[in-house]
Protein backbone atom coordinates (compact mmCIF):
# COMPACT_ATOMS: atom_id res chain seq x y z
CA UNK A 1 0.00 0.00 0.00
CA UNK A 2 1.82 3.52 -1.00
CA UNK A 3 0.27 6.44 0.31
CA UNK A 4 -0.50 8.07 3.35
CA UNK A 5 -2.06 5.54 5.85
CA UNK A 6 -5.38 5.30 6.53
CA UNK A 7 -6.94 7.57 10.03
CA UNK A 8 -7.74 4.05 11.37
CA UNK A 9 -3.82 2.63 10.25
CA UNK A 10 -1.00 3.26 12.50
CA UNK A 11 2.12 4.70 10.54
CA UNK A 12 5.20 1.83 10.85
CA UNK A 13 8.47 3.34 10.97
CA UNK A 14 11.48 1.85 9.48
CA UNK A 15 12.97 1.44 13.26
CA UNK A 16 9.57 -0.65 14.02
CA UNK A 17 10.33 -3.05 11.65
CA UNK A 18 13.88 -3.30 12.45
CA UNK A 19 13.24 -3.73 16.12
CA UNK A 20 10.20 -6.53 14.91
CA UNK A 21 12.89 -8.44 12.74
CA UNK A 22 15.12 -8.58 15.79
CA UNK A 23 13.05 -9.48 18.40
CA UNK A 24 11.80 -12.53 16.18
CA UNK A 25 15.59 -13.52 15.37
CA UNK A 26 16.39 -13.72 19.20
CA UNK A 27 12.93 -15.63 20.19
CA UNK A 28 13.15 -17.84 17.30
CA UNK A 29 16.61 -18.47 18.35
CA UNK A 30 15.47 -19.53 22.11
CA UNK A 31 12.41 -21.10 20.97
CA UNK A 32 14.87 -23.44 18.41
CA UNK A 33 17.36 -23.62 21.56
CA UNK A 34 14.99 -25.39 23.73
CA UNK A 35 13.63 -27.62 20.63
CA UNK A 36 16.99 -28.50 19.80
CA UNK A 37 18.21 -28.90 23.36
CA UNK A 38 14.98 -31.22 23.93
CA UNK A 39 15.08 -33.31 21.07
CA UNK A 40 18.95 -34.15 21.61
CA UNK A 41 18.62 -35.39 25.35
CA UNK A 42 14.99 -37.21 24.70
CA UNK A 43 17.54 -38.68 21.53
CA UNK A 44 20.62 -39.20 23.76
CA UNK A 45 18.27 -41.17 26.76
CA UNK A 46 16.64 -43.49 23.99
CA UNK A 47 20.18 -44.80 22.48
CA UNK A 48 21.15 -45.38 26.26
CA UNK A 49 18.23 -46.90 26.91
CA UNK A 50 18.50 -49.27 24.23
CA UNK A 51 22.38 -49.91 25.18
CA UNK A 52 21.34 -51.31 28.58
CA UNK A 53 18.52 -53.07 27.18
CA UNK A 54 20.56 -54.75 24.55
CA UNK A 55 23.51 -55.38 27.37
CA UNK A 56 21.14 -56.80 29.57
CA UNK A 57 19.73 -58.95 26.97
CA UNK A 58 23.03 -60.55 26.12
CA UNK A 59 24.28 -61.01 29.82
CA UNK A 60 21.38 -62.33 32.13
CA UNK A 61 23.50 -62.59 34.55
CA UNK A 62 24.54 -59.29 34.81
CA UNK A 63 27.89 -59.20 33.43
CA UNK A 64 31.09 -58.65 35.26
CA UNK A 65 31.11 -55.30 37.59
CA UNK A 66 31.33 -52.02 35.57
CA UNK A 67 30.89 -53.65 32.40
CA UNK A 68 27.42 -52.15 31.80
CA UNK A 69 28.58 -49.03 32.48
CA UNK A 70 31.51 -49.38 30.15
CA UNK A 71 29.16 -50.90 27.61
CA UNK A 72 26.70 -48.24 27.58
CA UNK A 73 30.04 -45.32 27.40
CA UNK A 74 31.15 -47.03 24.53
CA UNK A 75 28.32 -47.09 22.45
CA UNK A 76 27.50 -43.29 23.33
CA UNK A 77 30.67 -42.72 22.48
CA UNK A 78 29.60 -44.20 19.11
CA UNK A 79 26.68 -42.05 18.83
CA UNK A 80 28.34 -39.30 19.43
CA UNK A 81 30.44 -39.80 16.42
CA UNK A 82 27.64 -41.22 13.95
CA UNK A 83 25.28 -38.47 11.61
CA UNK A 84 22.30 -38.69 13.93
CA UNK A 85 23.60 -36.18 16.19
CA UNK A 86 24.29 -33.96 13.66
CA UNK A 87 20.92 -34.00 12.11
CA UNK A 88 19.23 -33.27 15.27
CA UNK A 89 21.21 -29.51 14.23
CA UNK A 90 18.42 -29.35 11.38
CA UNK A 91 16.32 -28.10 14.03
CA UNK A 92 18.18 -24.61 13.41
CA UNK A 93 18.25 -24.98 9.84
CA UNK A 94 15.16 -25.66 8.26
CA UNK A 95 12.93 -23.02 9.97
CA UNK A 96 15.32 -20.74 9.08
CA UNK A 97 15.71 -21.43 5.65
CA UNK A 98 11.57 -21.78 5.86
CA UNK A 99 10.99 -18.23 7.26
CA UNK A 100 13.89 -16.35 4.88
CA UNK A 101 11.83 -17.42 2.16
CA UNK A 102 8.18 -16.97 3.10
CA UNK A 103 10.21 -13.41 4.04
CA UNK A 104 11.49 -13.63 0.72
CA UNK A 105 8.84 -14.06 -1.16
CA UNK A 106 6.17 -11.82 0.68
CA UNK A 107 8.47 -8.60 -0.01
CA UNK A 108 8.68 -9.63 -3.50
CA UNK A 109 5.23 -9.80 -4.16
Amino acid sequence: MTGPPLPDQKAVSEGDRQLGFIRLVVFGFIALTVIYLSIAIYSRSVRRERLEDEFDADHPDGGAPGARDAYVQAGIAEYNNSVRPKLIGLVYVVPIIAVSIIIYVINTN
